[in-house]
C-alpha cells in the first residue's frame, strides 16, 4: 500500500452526501468520486442519518431498502474504481436503535438502564444490530458508557445512568447482543463504545469541558464499564470532547495507549469523535496547528479520524520524517483486520428486499414496547390512585405539551419517522377506552409561552374524573435550531423549540420550562385526581410533582412504543418496575448528587436536606415485596454466597429488582458508602417467594490502593440487601482475612 492509501484506511468523512437517490434506485454521488478520485478512504459517517442537522428527510432520504441499494452501490465503487479495491466500512449511530428512517427506535439509554434488565438490553442489540448489517452498516456507535453525575450536562439521556456497576453490566449485554466481538456472524457490528473518557462530569455542566477527576476516580468509577463491555467483545473505542487534568482525552496517551492497549490487551481500533482531532488545535490550544494536533492524536493510539480531514496532514508529516510510518501502519492494521473479519471482501453486499421486509419487523416493535414497559418508573402512587379503571362511565383529559408530539418520546439520534410509527400518551390512553372518554388539550409548549391554552386544559380537567398531565423535556430536533459541524445544537434564546436537552443543550436549572409549572397548579386547583407523567432526557425537578401530584411517573424518552408503554402501565396492564439509574436532586445546588459518594456521609444544607428527593435504584410497584432469610456462606478467601429470599406479599403478579451492596468499613483509601454490586429483576406470582443468590468474589471486594493497584485488604465490608440504595431491607457482615494484590 502507498503511503496515501494507508493514511486514507484511516479517514472517515461524512456520509450522507455520498449518495443520490434517483426513483427507486441509489448511485454514488459526484461528491463521493471526486473525494474517491482525490483520495482513498476506509470508510464513513452517517451515511443513512436522517435528522435536521443532515437536511435529509422522509422525502430525499433513505428507507431499508434503498438504503441497502446505497451501501452495494457505494462499495461496488469502491471495488471497481479504486487500485486496491478495499471495501468501505460504513459507520452508523446507535445508541437506542440505527438513526435511520424505517428503524426501531427504542427507549434513550437512561430508560434502557431504569429497566435493571441486560437480558432486554441484549435482545435490543441484537436487533439494532441486525438492521443496521441488513441495510449493509457495519460499525454501531453505542452504547454510551459514560457515567452521568451532573443532570445539567445536555447528554444525561444518551448513559445508563451515574453507577459503574450497573452501566458496565448493561453495556456488556448490549455488545453481546451485538455480536459479542464475533464479526463471522451475519448480525455483528463492530460495536463502538462512547466516549473515553469521563466525558459527563464536565465542569458546570457544559458539554466538552474539562473533567475535574483523580486518577483512582478514574479506575475505581469511570474505567470499569469500559473494561467489562470490552471483555464482552467491543472492537472499537470513541475518544470524548473533553480534557483530564489538563490532556484532551484525544491525545492522552496514557488512556489510549498504555491502559486500553497495554494494560487491558484491546485489539480493536479506537476513533476520535467527530473532528475532536481538530479540537485539540482549535479548542483546547495545545496544538498550534491542526498537523500538530493530527501528530499528537495518532502517537496517543488514535486510530481513525472521524471527519475523515484531520489525518490527511500525516502524509506529508511521514514524507518530512515527522512521523514514523510504523505509527500509521499499526493503525491501519487495526482497521483491515476488522475488514477481513467481517467477511467484507468476499461479501461486501446486502439484499434490499430482505432489508425491506426485516428491518422495523413486528418482533422489534413489541420488543420496544416491552422495553418501554419495563422503564418507566412509579414514583409515587398516593392512595393507590393507579392503575387506573377502565369503566365505561370515567372520563379522562390528557393534557400536556409531551400527551401528543410523537417527536418529544424519541430524544436525540433518532430519525424522521412516518405517520403512525410513534405511538404517544394519547394514543396510548384512546386504545384503553373509547375515544369519547378521552379529551385531549395541549395546554402549553416545553419552552414557548406564546401560544398558551391553560383555561381551555382547565375546563378538560373539570369534565374529567382523572387528569393525567404529560410534562418534561424534550430532544426533538427542528429545521430553526442552528448545528455546529459536529452536530451538537446551539442553544439560540430567539428560538423557542422545544428542545430543552440532547446535546449542545445544557442547562442552567432543572426546573420546567415555558408554562409548564403554571399548567400543572392550575389543573391542580381543579380538585381532579391527577396523574403527572415526566418525559425526560435527564431528572428534571419533581419537588412540586412530589408533594402536589397523587401519581408520579418517569418515562424517559420511551422510544416508539412509548405511549402505548404509559397506558399499559397506568391502566394496570403492566405492573410497573422500572428502578431509577440516577438520583433525582431536590435543587441544583446540592450537585452533584450521586449515591456512591465516598466517606464521609453528607450534612444537610441550611435550607434543605442533603439527600436526593429520590435516590439511585428507587421505584414503586402495585404489589408489596419483603425480604428474609439473609445467609452468607463463605466459599474461599475472597467467594462468598449471599442468598435470601424474596416474596411477593400484595395483591398483583409483579416485578422487583433486588439489589446489593457493599461497604468497606475501613480501607487505607477512602471508599463509597455504599456500592452496589449485584442485582436481579425477578418476576413473582402474588404470594411466590423465591430464593435469590448472588456470588460476590475477588473483583467485588478490591480496592485501589494508595499505591494505585487493585487489592482486597483484610476488614470487615458490610452487606446490604434492598429495595433501592436508600431503602435497606436486610443486612449482614462479610470477614476478610487474608490480603491480595491483583
Amino acid at each position: 500500500m502507498t503511503t496515501e492509501e494507508k493514511v486514507g484506511q484511516l479517514l472517515c468523512p461524512l456520509g450522507w452526501e455520498m449518495y443520490e437517490r434517483q426513483g427507486e434506485e441509489v448511485v454514488p454521488s459526484p461528491k463521493f468520486k471526486q473525494l474517491i478520485a482525490e483520495r482513498p478512504i476506509g470508510m464513513l459517517w452517517a451515511t443513512y442519518r436522517a435528522d435536521p442537522w443532515t437536511k435529509k428527510t422522509l422525502a430525499n432520504g433513505l428507507n431499508p431498502a434503498l438504503a441497502a441499494k446505497a451501501g452495494n452501490a457505494l462499495q461496488r465503487y469502491m471495488l471497481e474504481h479504486t487500485r486496491l479495491g478495499i471495501p468501505i466500512f460504513l459507520a452508523e449511530e446507535a445508541p437506542h436503535g440505527h438513526m435511520a428512517i424505517g428503524t426501531t427506535v427504542f427507549p434513550t439509554g437512561i430508560g434502557m438502564a431504569a429497566s435493571w434488565s441486560p437480558e432486554l438490553l441484549k435482545e435490543a442489540g441484537e436487533a439494532i444490530g441486525k438492521e443496521m448489517r441488513l441495510q449493509g452498516g457495519h460499525i454501531s456507535y453505542g452504547p454510551v458508557l459514560d457515567l452521568a453525575r451532573d443532570p445539567r450536562w445536555s447528554r444525561v439521556e444518551e448513559t445508563f445512568g451515574e453507577d459503574p456497576v450497573l452501566t458496565g453490566v448493561l453495556g456488556a449485554a448490549m455488545v453481546e447482543g451485538l455480536g459479542g466481538g464475533d464479526l463471522s456472524q451475519a448480525y455483528s457490528t463492530v460495536a463502538t463504545l462512547k466516549h473515553f473518557l469521563a466525558y459527563a462530569v464536565p465542569e458546570g455542566g457544559q458539554n466538552g469541558n474539562q473533567a475535574m477527576v483523580g486518577m483512582r476516580e478514574l479506575h475505581e468509577n469511570f474505567l470499569p464499564p469500559f473494561r467489562k463491555a470490552i471483555e464482552a467483545g467491543a472492537l472499537s473505542v470513541m475518544t470524548s470532547y473533553n480534557s483530564i487534568d489538563g490532556i484532551p482525552c484525544t491525545a492522552n496517551s496514557y488512556l489510549l495507549d498504555q491502559l486500553l492497549r497495554n494494560e487491558w490487551k484491546f485489539r480493536g481500533f479506537t476513533v476520535s469523535d467527530l473532528y475532536s482531532i481538530e479540537g485539540i488545535h482549535e479548542n483546547h490550544a495545545v496544538a498550534s496547528s491542526l498537523e500538530d494536533a493530527s501528530l499528537q492524536a495518532v502517537t496517543a493510539g488514535v486510530d481513525v479520524d472521524l471527519g475523515g480531514d484531520a489525518y490527511t496532514h500525516l502524509i506529508r508529516a511521514i514524507r518530512e520524517d515527522r512521523l514514523q510510518e510504523a505509527v500509521v501502519d499499526t493503525a491501519v492494521c487495526r482497521v483491515l483486520r476488522m475488514k477481513f473479519a467481517m467477511g467484507l471482501f468476499e461479501h461486501p453486499y446486502t439484499v434490499p428486499e430482505v432489508a425491506a421486509k426485516e428491518v422495523r419487523s413486528r418482533e422489534h416493535i413489541a420488543l420496544a414496547r416491552r422495553l418501554a414497559q419495563a422503564s418507566i418508573t412509579l414514583l409515587k402512587n398516593e392512595g393507590g390512585l393507579l392503575p387506573l379503571s377502565k369503566s365505561p362511565t370515567q372520563r379522562i383529559a390528557v393534557i400536556g405539551p409531551n400527551a401528543d408530539n410523537c417527536y418529544n418520546l424519541l430524544g436525540d439520534y433518532t430519525a424522521p419517522q412516518a405517520a403512525g410509527n410513534v405511538k404517544t400518551v394519547w394514543d396510548g390512553v384512546r386504545s384503553k377506552l373509547p375515544a369519547s372518554q378521552v379529551e385531549y388539550v395541549k395546554g402549553c409548549a416545553i419552552r414557548d409561552t406564546t401560544a398558551m391554552e391553560i383555561e381551555k386544559a382547565v375546563a378538560a380537567a373539570r369534565r374529567s374524573d382523572v387528569v393525567i398531565a404529560v410534562v418534561g423535556g424534550s430532544s426533538a430536533r427542528d429545521f430553526k435550531t442552528q448545528y455546529k459541524e459536529t452536530g451538537a445544537a446551539i442553544a439560540d434564546k430567539g428560538i423557542l423549540s422545544d428542545m430543552e436537552s440532547g446535546e449542545g443543550f445544557d442547562r442552567a436549572t432543572l426546573s420546567l420550562l415555558g408554562g409548564q409549572q403554571t399548567l400543572l397548579e392550575a389543573v391542580k386547583a381543579t380538585g381532579k385526581p391527577l396523574v403527572v407523567v415526566y418525559v425526560e432526557g435527564r431528572p428534571l425537578d419533581k419537588n412540586w410533582a412530589a408533594e402536589q401530584a397523587d401519581a408520579l411517573l418517569t418515562a424517559y424518552y420511551p422510544g416508539q412504543e412509548g405511549g402505548n408503554a404509559i397506558a399499559d402501565v397506568l391502566f394496570g396492564d403492566y405492573n410497573p418496575a422500572g428502578r431509577l439509574p440516577v438520583s433525582v436532586p431536590r435543587s441544583v445546588g446540592q450537585l452533584p448528587v450521586y449515591y456512591n459518594k465516598k466517606a464521609p456521609p453528607c450534612h444537610d444544607y441550611v435550607e434543605m436536606s442533603a439527600t436526593p428527593l429520590y435516590a439511585f435504584g428507587y421505584g414503586l410497584s402495585y404489589t408489596e415485596f419483603a425480604y428474609s432469610e439473609l445467609r452468607i456462606e463463605k466459599q474461599n478467601a475472597h467467594t462468598f454466597t449471599v442468598s435470601f429470599c424474596v416474596q411477593n406479599t400484595g395483591t398483583r403478579d409483579g416485578e422487583e429488582v433486588v439489589q446489593l451492596y457493599l461497604r468497606d468499613e475501613y480501607a487505607s483509601v477512602s471508599q463509597p458508602l455504599k456500592q452496589l454490586k449485584k442485582f436481579q429483576r425477578l418476576f413473582l406470582k402474588q404470594g411466590e417467594k423465591q430464593t435469590v443468590s448472588f456470588i460476590l468474589t475477588a473483583e467485588d471486594f478490591k480496592i485501589v490502593n494508595r499505591e494505585m493497584r487493585n487489592e482486597i485488604e483484610p476488614g470487615t465490608f458490610e452487606v446490604t440487601i434492598g429495595k433501592a440504595s436508600d431503602s435497606i431491607q436486610l443486612t449482614g457482615n462479610i470477614e476478610i482475612a487474608d490480603r491480595y494484590l491483583f
